[in-house]
């Protein structure tokens, strides 16, 4: 079932910003657009008009996660590939040179801004906007709402990151069964592709990843490479006792974060908790499902 989405105009910016593979900072021309975006959730934006964008339907690779102040602090998933997953964003939105400190701050862009739209069907819990973002090829003026289809699909930043293999398919209950056939198409063609492009040349997500600590997870060249949403939560339940990385009740803390709600898609049961999702054998943990079949429930 197709779901009008609402086409803003404005201006994405990455300087003094750490931007990743699935968000990026967009202005609207007019500051007032964020009072349209549909939904319950308001969008909440900065003193400047400002406000994060995440991106549908893609989980990119974590280029900074967690809390400085937790055990193991902020964290990230192998830098080669997080930073191509960014770097092919800001490319894709018309950013042509842009340079980064060691602490994932973007300390220049060429041009300073670029222009371009965002389709929205809402905000997150965060009161991040949530949307398919471009530059070329508008489908519509600004202020419409539209029913979004392939074609103007494939003109989005979202669509070219899967189809390059530098990002995960992962989906939200209210995001068109339509489009998410699409960004599936797009990303199993990139797995399928030899060699593998991006993750899919070194994901273990389903395989099987051996984790006997957080250096399993974020080494340049020896950390598993796995959907970030099951990194966050390998970090998270590790954080809790950084002495040992026994991943015996990995499954029990699965089960009481039961916000995470997810159904298969086809099928019309609702599961609360990853642990339905997730395989544990000694040190090693894999999901039963890839990340294509996963539809996660609105919160």
């Amino acid at each position: 079932m197709a779901m009008p989405m609402l086409l803003i105009t404005g201006t994405f910016r990455a300087k003094n910003l750490r931007p990743d593979g699935d968000t990026v900072a967009f202005t609207p021309d007019d500051p007032a657009d964020w009072k349209r975006v549909p939904g319950a959730r308001p969008v909440l934006p900065k003193w400047d008009g400002s406000a994060s964008i995440r991106l549908e339907g893609v989980d990119a690779l974590e280029t900074h996660y967690g809390d400085e102040h937790s055990p193991s602090g902020v964290q990230h998933q192998p830098l080669g590939l997080a930073h191509a997953a960014a770097d092919a964003l800001l490319t894709a939105l018309g950013f042509t040179d842009f340079h980064r400190d060691d602490h994932e701050k973007i300390i220049s862009t060429i041009p300073e801004v670029t222009h371009g739209y965002v389709l929205t069907r809402g905000a997150d819990v965060f009161g991040r906007c949530v949307a398919l973002v471009g530059r070329d090829f508008q489908p519509a003026p600004n202020g419409y709402e539209i029913d979004v289809d392939e074609r103007a699909l494939k003109n989005t930043a979202n669509y070219q990151l899967l189809a390059k293999g530098l990002v995960y398919p992962t989906y939200y209950s209210e995001f068109p069964e339509l489009l998410r056939a699409s960004l599936t198409a797009a990303a199993t063609a990139a797995a399928a592709r030899n060699p593998k492009p991006g993750v899919w040349a070194k994901d273990t997500t389903t395989t099987g990843t051996k984790v006997t600590g957080l250096s399993s997870l974020t080494d340049e060249d020896t950390g598993a490479v796995i959907l970030p949403k099951l990194f966050r939560r390998l970090k998270d339940y590790l954080d809790l006792n950084p002495a040992d990385p026994s991943l015996s009740c990995f499954r029990a803390y699965l089960a009481g974060a039961s916000e995470d709600r997810f159904y298969l898609q086809g099928e019309p049961e609702v599961f609360s908790g990853m642990h339905h999702l997730v395989e544990v054998t000694g040190d090693t943990v894999r999901m039963t499902h890839g990340p294509e079949e996963i539809v996660f429930v609105e919160k």
